[in-house]
């Protein structure tokens, strides 16, 4: 029988939500926000077809972390893994072709966000997975963590070197920094999907 997970919600959620509410208007929060539950949902079916039970949830500054019941496979957490930016893609081609470019740009946006190779990210657990899988668990955790803290160095830069370019909006600096520290911390306990 289906039992939900214990759910917890941080409190850098809401206020990354309400920096980008405030900074961007209230109808783009409600668009990322309606990306990022399109997002969470491919990896929950994702992990209900692969066999897995979610124990519990924490939704954080950079999405949800999930605790699975049962075993997966390398090649079944790698497709979990991408269910999420994978449900984002096929939903900015759809929106896109609608012409609903507001939802669109958001779910493109948050698909390429997440395949960055940044651990907690989506992209940083495929990268240490592939590592572990080619090289052991080892190389893996030191190889994702240098990649990881590099790839975050860059995105800081690059939200530095738009908010000069555009005159403003900080709303990139918030998740930038987050993204940064989540890689110096290294790798979190659980699955990040």
């Amino acid at each position: 029988m289906w039992k939900p997970p214990e759910l917890s919600v941080s409190g850098g959620f809401f206020l990354i939500v309400g920096w980008f509410a405030v900074s961007c208007g209230g109808e783009a929060a409600l668009l990322v926000l309606s990306a990022a539950l399109l997002h969470e949902l491919g990896h929950i079916l994702a992990l209900r077809l692969s066999g897995a039970g979610i124990c519990w949830l924490r939704i954080s500054v950079l999405g949800a972390i999930m605790e699975t019941r049962g075993n997966l496979s390398y090649g079944q957490e790698l497709l979990c893994l991408l269910a999420g930016p994978g449900a984002n893609l096929l939903a900015a081609v759809l929106f896109g072709a609608l012409d609903c470019d507001g939802l669109a740009g958001a779910n493109a946006v948050l698909c390429l966000f997440n395949l960055l190779p940044v651990l907690p990210l989506d992209g940083g657990t495929v990268l240490y997975l592939l590592l572990s899988w080619l090289a052991g668990p080892q190389a893996a955790f030191w190889g994702s963590r240098c990649i990881g803290c590099a790839a975050a160095a860059a995105v800081c830069c690059l939200a530095v070197w738009l908010m000069w370019q555009t005159g403003g909006s900080l709303w990139l600096l918030p998740a930038a920094l987050g993204l940064l520290a989540a890689s110096i911390g290294g790798q979190q306990q659980g699955r990040t999907f």
